[in-house]
């Protein structure tokens, strides 16, 4: 009788674990920097709505020995906030592979899609509030420094919100989003743990650090590059960016050229600096 020679690596059984592995996500911070106050009046994408904005009256001098008043004609200012973006995602599950799995892959894939989702978003609504602030502020304005550090980062902040000062924007709900680089700067800072005041859960899912002058702080991973290659910081008020999202749409279809279900999302939004002035863009030199 004939052995069948091999290793005893023929004979190891394979195992698969029912476990999916943890993926690790960008916080997000779209629903802490932006108000969402026209999202109700937005139906589908291409859609807007016209923001009307309060007329600005002059202010004269009066001489009631001469007097002599002169009336303004009231205009109407009108904002446009257009919801002509969309994002979308889509894959396919074969009946073989769905039926042979223990893990249930769709709602998985849907979940890593809506997550992913979230992180364009937020990217892109970060890069439009770089571009839209009134105020532009670097390091130059604190003098030579090419790089953000524990020596300059509190006098940058600082200067954020003296520039807020500057356009009457209120300190109520004032927030800042700054990258890992700057939140390693500040930690080191002369502030150090006093940094974290005001948050008793660390760091949270919106990526919350603490609270620095009048200032909320975030952490981001989703800042934009300006020309000079510098991550830029946003700071400001929620009365800076309006964001609207009406329109989300997930759904399972039979394919047609194969046995199994294909599976797509949509999400439709827009957004809009409603008051430039309560945003202050800041660059952090070329190491952050």
């Amino acid at each position: 009788m004939a052995l069948i020679t091999g290793t005893m690596a023929n004979f190891v059984p394979e195992i698969w674990s029912k476990k999916l592995q943890t993926r690790f996500y960008a916080s997000t911070v779209l629903s802490e920097v932006t108000n969402n106050d026209y999202e109700g009046e937005i139906r589908n994408a291409g859609d807007k709505v016209n923001i009307r904005v309060p007329p600005a009256i002059t202010i004269a001098d009066y001489n009631p020995m001469s007097p002599s008043i002169s009336y303004e004609t009231l205009g109407e200012n009108i904002i446009e906030l257009l919801v002509d973006k969309a994002k979308s995602y889509a894959f396919k599950v074969d009946d073989v592979l769905g039926a042979q799995s223990d893990i249930n892959l769709i709602n998985a894939a849907t979940q890593d899609a809506a997550e992913k989702m979230k992180i364009a978003i937020d990217t892109q609504v970060l890069a439009g509030m770089a571009t839209a602030a009134t105020t532009s502020i670097d390091l130059s304005n604190l003098g030579s420094d090419t790089t953000v550090n524990k020596t300059n980062i509190l006098d940058l902040i600082l200067l954020a919100g003296q520039k807020l000062d500057e356009l009457n924007v209120p300190e109520t709900g004032r927030y800042i989003v700054l990258p890992p680089s700057a939140i390693t700067a500040l930690k080191s800072s002369d502030l150090k743990d006093a940094s974290l005041a005001g948050d008793a859960q660390s760091i949270l899912r919106n990526g919350r650090v603490g609270q620095i002058d009048r200032f909320t702080v975030y952490s981001s991973n989703n800042l934009s590059t300006n020309a000079q290659s510098e991550k830029v910081a946003i700071a400001g008020t929620k009365a800076f960016m309006s964001f609207a999202s009406q329109f989300v749409k997930t759904e399972t279809i039979r394919l047609e050229s194969q046995f199994g279900d294909g599976v797509r999302g949509l999400q439709v939004y827009g957004f809009k600096a409603v008051h430039p002035d309560a945003g202050v863009a800041i660059g952090l030199g070329d190491g952050a």
